[in-house]
């Protein structure tokens, strides 16, 4: 009688021991807070001692988005990439490169290598 009713009141424990707001996994509706996404940022690097130059702009309401970003590359050219990207259009870009490539030249002058007699 008394395993009985040891197990009576640790089954009464038990249920009210359980959380009445378990979490959901799922993904539920839409929440006003969460509406179409909007936003606008910015950023640039200028940092002439380790040649790094670069940065990127970028605006978005709804389905649209429009943005830029720029980088120094390694020839010396300054590469400017636009893009907009209208619903389901996909992205859309126009590339432009400022300035000549220039080429340090590689080529050392002759050493003769050391003779030993």
């Amino acid at each position: 009688m008394a395993f009985k009713i040891i197990a009576l009141a640790a089954l009464v424990a038990v249920v009210l021991a359980r959380p009445e707001n378990s979490p959901s996994y799922g993904y539920g509706a839409t929440t006003p807070a969460s509406g179409p996404a909007k936003y606008d940022f910015n950023y640039a690097v200028n940092d002439p001692p380790s040649g790094n130059d670069f940065g990127h702009q970028e605006a978005r309401d709804g389905p649209n988005t429009q943005g830029s970003y720029f980088v120094l590359l390694p020839d010396g050219r300054l590469q400017r990439v636009t893009y907009t990207v209208n619903g389901d259009s996909g992205y859309v870009a126009e590339v432009v490169y400022e300035g000549e490539a220039q080429y340090p030249s590689t080529q050392r002058p002759y050493t003769p290598a050391p003779h030993y007699a």
